[in-house]
């Protein structure tokens, strides 16, 4: 029996995109385009592989040689968003001139490159980000890791008339929340805004005050508002006495619908007093203390609790039902965990989704809570950072029966040797 040979270019166009749209597009438009084949150069051109381009993750750089030189040229005028990580950034938006360009995303950024992106030296010399070029921009996110605090957030003069959505979400505490303003003053027009912050360095508390004076009163067409906005501060420089109601009043004479606060004793005179949106919308969550609303927070995978009271068996209780999907969770609490009359009476707390547990600058009891099975069932903890000493004490040098279960499957152990004294 003849088997027949057939070509890729044999097929005709229907089916042949049919086999290319289950293909990366950015593997469609590396391998297809500009190789000297008229047919494959109209098809890879085509707006189904061109609209959007996603960047993250790659790292060749002659990869990004071949679309900075031949293929965004190309491509320039179909392309409508752009999701870009830091590296190569200003290489590609500056590789050609994008008329269409609506959508951009920068992910990613991590404390030398945000430092130099992100500071009013070096911004107008390294990337006209947001210059004349870019303001067909409707919607614009930005995610921005451990910077260095003497950085500057985004300034710049030019307007951006066309901006309906905006989104920063910095993981780090800085100090330049004054930059806010000046930088919603720029989008007027704005629809829809998320801010996700973590504040230090001032002598006033972010409450709704703030937010109406310094973000609200400057987009006047705002439809929607997601935020997190907290403030890490010393209590002795406040002028008032901080509660909890005090802030929930502000709040609400911003009438902004369904909001709520926190605060948090982190130390004798140090809080963190968080201000947000409701339903919660984010991921990420730092700085949780004893006392906290009876909230689900049915999207945080990534929890930091700390206070500078010991926590009681009463509060692992409530992290459970407060955050059904945590998969990462890190402690900072020095302190013994607190008993209770009614401790014994509880039944065992699960954790179905923790995969990631950090203890290392935590009393060993808490160690104790989660690796006894007696107390925990952690099924899917694959990763443990804790002090070495700690863990030969909990597990009795690694013989305790009742420790074994929840270590079953960790796959990376991450000890802290003790400091030397």
């Amino acid at each position: 029996m003849n088997r027949s040979n057939v070509h890729l270019l044999d097929l005709p166009n229907e089916i042949l995109r049919t086999i290319l749209r289950k293909l990366n597009n950015m593997d469609v438009l590396y391998s297809l385009l500009d190789i000297n084949n008229g047919r494959l150069d109209i098809i890879a051109q085509e707006k189904t592989f061109t609209n959007i381009l996603n960047f993250v993750h790659i790292d060749e750089i002659s990869l990004i040689d071949r679309f900075c030189i031949y293929i965004l040229p190309k491509i320039h005028r179909n392309i409508k968003y752009f999701i870009l990580e830091p590296v190569f950034m200003e290489r590609i938006l500056l590789a050609a001139v994008y008329p269409n360009l609506t959508e951009l995303k920068l992910l990613n950024f991590e404390q030398q490159i945000a430092s130099k992106y992100f500071t009013v030296e070096n911004f107008d010399d390294c990337l006209y980000l947001l210059d004349g070029r870019l303001k067909q921009l409707t919607t614009f996110n930005v995610n921005v890791y451990s910077i260095d605090t003497s950085s500057t957030i985004v300034h710049y003069t030019d307007m951006l008339p066309n901006l309906k959505c905006f989104s920063l979400k910095s993981y780090f505490r800085h100090q330049q929340y004054e930059k806010i303003p000046s930088l919603l003053r720029r989008m007027p027009y704005l629809e829809h805004l998320t801010l996700y912050l973590y504040i230090k360095g001032r002598n006033r508390i972010i409450d709704g005050t703030c937010v109406q004076d310094d973000i609200l009163v400057h987009v006047p067409l705002l439809h929607s508002f997601t935020f997190y906005i907290s403030t890490y501060i010393d209590i002795g420089d406040l002028s008032h006495n901080l509660s909890h109601e005090y802030i929930q009043q502000t709040l609400i004479n911003t009438r902004q619908q369904n909001t709520t606060s926190i605060i948090n004793n982190l130390g004798t005179c140090i809080v963190e007093c968080s201000i947000f949106s409701l339903p919660f919308s984010f991921d990420y969550l730092l700085y949780l203390g004893n006392i906290f609303s009876y909230i689900v927070f049915n999207y945080v995978t990534y929890l930091l609790v700390q206070d500078r009271d010991g926590f009681k068996h009463e509060f692992f209780v409530r992290i459970t039902r407060s955050f059904p999907l945590l998969k990462y969770l890190r402690m900072y609490n020095i302190k013994p965990q607190v008993s209770s009359d009614r401790s014994q009476s509880y039944s065992m707390i699960e954790y179905p989704h923790l995969m990631s547990l950090d203890v290392v600058y935590s009393n060993k009891c808490y160690l104790e809570q989660f690796l006894n099975e007696t107390k925990a069932c952690v099924p899917c903890l694959t990763e443990l950072a804790v002090s070495h000493y700690d863990l030969k004490i909990v597990t009795n040098n690694f013989t305790r029966e009742e420790t074994r279960r929840n270590c079953a499957k960790v796959k990376q152990l991450i000890p802290i040797q003790p400091v030397a004294t």
